[in-house]
C-alpha cells in the first residue's frame, strides 16, 4: 500500500521551506516555488502534487498563472477558490513587478523599450487594444491611456480621442501601441490607414506621432524601426 509523504514528513532538505532558507529561492523547482504559495495539499497530494497539476495544464509551464481562470483552477484537485485567489494574485504581482522595471527603461527612441514595457500586459489580451503613449519636448514618459478595446479601424479610431488625451497630459509627441491577439504582429491595410491618419493630424496641431508599435507574442513591428511613418 502506498503511503503518499506531506511535506511535514518529507526530509528536510526536500521541504520547499527548509530548501528556499537553507539554498535561496532560485534553487527551487517551478512546482515548489508554487508550493510555498498554495502552502497544503489535499488527502493523497502534496502541495508540490497540486502545483505539478496546475503546471502541467495547457501551456505546460509557469504561463498557467497567467492563463487558468478562476474557474478553471478550481477544477484542480486540491485547488479550492482562495487559493485559486492567491495564485491569480501572485500572476498580477509578476506582471507589476516586471513592469515597473521595465518602466524605467522606457525612452522615446527605443521601440523595443517601448513594446518590453506594455509586452506582458498587450500580449495576453484576447481583443485589440490601443494604448496612447505620451512623452513631454525632453522625452520623458508622461504617461498612457487606453483610447480603445476591440478592432483597430481606421473609421472607428477616433484621432480627436487621441489628441484631447494628449493634449489634456501636454505631450509633444506620442506612441500608438496596440496589439494582435493572433500573435503575430504584422501590420494591416487599416493598421497603416490609422497610423497614416493619426500622423497626419498629428502635424497640423504640432504633436508628433514618433511611432506605431504593434505587439504580438513576445515580438513586435515598429513602423519607426521600418522606415514606414515617412
Amino acid at each position: 500500500m502506498n503511503h503518499h509523504l506531506t511535506v511535514k514528513e518529507l526530509p528536510e532538505s526536500e521541504k520547499p521551506y527548509e530548501k528556499c532558507l537553507h539554498y535561496g529561492a532560485e534553487y527551487l523547482s517551478d512546482a515548489e516555488l508554487l508550493a510555498v504559495i498554495i502552502r497544503t495539499g489535499m488527502k493523497g497530494l502534496k502541495s508540490t502534487d497540486v502545483a505539478q497539476k496546475i503546471l502541467n495544464c495547457k501551456e505546460k509551464s509557469l504561463l498557467n498563472l497567467y492563463y487558468l481562470s478562476i474557474q478553471e483552477l478550481t477544477d484542480i484537485p486540491g485547488v479550492g477558490m482562495v487559493k485559486a485567489v492567491q495564485i491569480k494574485c501572485l500572476a498580477e504581482i509578476t506582471k507589476r513587478i516586471t513592469k515597473t522595471v521595465r518602466l524605467r527603461e522606457v525612452t522615446l527612441n527605443s521601440a523595443s523599450s517601448v513594446a518590453a514595457y506594455f509586452m506582458e500586459d498587450m500580449r495576453h489580451e484576447d481583443k485589440e487594444k490601443l494604448v496612447i503613449c505620451m512623452f513631454d519636448s525632453k522625452c520623458v514618459l508622461l504617461g498612457k491611456s487606453v483610447i480603445s478595446v476591440g478592432t483597430i479601424n481606421s473609421s472607428l479610431v477616433s484621432p480627436r480621442e487621441i489628441f484631447c488625451c494628449a493634449l489634456k497630459n501636454q505631450a509633444v509627441y506620442i506612441i500608438l501601441l496596440h496589439n494582435h491577439p493572433s500573435g503575430a504582429p504584422i501590420p494591416s491595410v487599416q493598421d497603416k490607414l490609422v497610423t497614416k491618419r493619426i500622423r497626419d493630424c498629428g502635424e497640423l496641431i504640432g504633436i508628433h506621432l514618433s511611432d506605431h508599435i504593434i505587439i504580438g507574442d513576445n515580438n513586435y513591428f515598429s513602423f519607426k524601426e521600418e522606415n514606414l511613418l515617412n
